[in-house]
């Protein structure tokens, strides 16, 4: 008599072993194409992001796009750690959503290296220790990170990628409950981002900020009578219970992570490119500066101004395009904006981030 159950574990079984010798072909052919590239970097942001999009286009289901996006993220990182060791410098300590951005751009076999602050992972990047980096630039609900933006303003290193990272925070404590809490570690924005919730369920709580959500979870786990904000990966982490989950005040709270490298990447089909603008202090300025966008059909996602550290009252723009440098009515556009500004800075084209 037939087992249906033991029908279908054999059928699976069989797609396994077909699927783990697929596998491996692609491997080696992945081999043979980095052995074309004589020494160029193993890692091509505009390739991999034309194979996510195809991945995603091609899947019938029942698996969501992004789970199989995910599980090719994966393939890819095994495949790139055949050729290379390439390494990734990130916000540390490990727990942090920035940790999380970086296993979700490169993969769990590509190496992390933790760092202590934002300088820090410039710094490893820019020194050759790493040969990439990510770092947060914004936030949906609290704005920009300024620390980033001025080190963008400086640095070498171009942008050759993006990560949107959805942000839930929770949380986390030694203790069984909320009524032994007496202080809530976390970064400020985490703190900011969760006001709200405190005011209303921890509204006598001090409010302790630190350099990041899992420092905030290994503070708590010394201490009974704390808590912390942060993602559950630091809580398990550090062995804490999670005592409420979704805290921020703003569901679809979202943080942005640029990926750094030495070079930006090549055309991938649906690119963005980051700049920062200066201009003369005088009314209309801004609007004269911007109209090559306008004028070459040209988008722009982003206008962000922030303090020049050259004079009082002086500001820069950073500014977010559709398309990449090369293409173009972008490159006129660029060649425009150049002439006209006091300033002007390319970070790089990179393939944009699916939303």
């Amino acid at each position: 008599m037939s087992d249906p159950l033991r029908d279908l574990r054999r059928r699976i079984d069989a797609l396994d072993e077909r699927l783990v010798k697929l596998l491996s072909a692609r491997a080696r052919l992945a081999q043979r194409v980095g052995a074309l590239k004589q020494g160029v970097g193993v890692y091509r942001p505009e390739r991999e992001a034309q194979i996510l999009r195809r991945v995603a286009n091609l899947n019938p289901g029942p698996l969501a796009a992004s789970a199989v996006q995910q599980i090719y993220v994966e393939i890819m990182s095994a495949c790139r750690a055949l050729e290379d060791r390439m390494s990734v410098a990130f916000l540390g300590p490990a727990g942090t959503y920035s940790e999380e951005a970086a296993r979700r751009h490169f993969g769990f076999a590509t190496p992390l290296v933790s760092c202590a602050s934002i300088d820090e992972v410039f710094r490893q990047l820019e020194a050759g220790t790493t040969g990439y980096a990510i770092v947060p630039v914004e936030n949906s609900t609290e704005g920009a990170v300024g620390r980033t933006l001025d080190l963008l303003l400086s640095t070498r290193a171009k942008i050759c990628g993006e990560v949107l990272l959805s942000v839930h925070q929770c949380l986390l404590s030694m203790a069984k409950g909320t009524t032994a809490i007496r202080k809530v570690y976390s970064h400020p924005q985490s703190l900011a981002q969760c006001h709200g919730w405190l005011a209303r369920h921890l509204p006598d709580v001090e409010r302790v900020p630190v350099v990041s959500n899992a420092e905030a979870a290994r503070l708590a786990a010394g201490d009974r009578r704390a808590a912390a904000l942060a993602g559950k990966a630091a809580g398990r982490l550090y062995g804490l219970t999670l005592l409420a989950r979704n805290v921020e005040d703003e569901p679809n709270n979202t943080t942005r992570f640029l990926v750094l490298a030495a070079e930006d990447a090549g055309v991938s089909g649906a690119d963005k490119t980051s700049l920062v603008l200066a201009t003369r202090n005088v009314p209309g300025a801004i609007h004269e500066l911007l109209t090559p966008l306008a004028a070459n059909g040209v988008g722009m996602t982003k206008l962000e101004s922030r303090p020049a550290r050259t004079g009082l009252w002086e500001y820069v723009f950073y500014v977010d395009i559709e398309g990449h440098r090369s293409e173009r009515r972008v490159a006129k556009a660029l060649a425009e904006l150049e002439a006209k500004a006091s300033f002007f800075k390319n970070l790089g084209s990179y393939p944009a981030a699916p939303r």
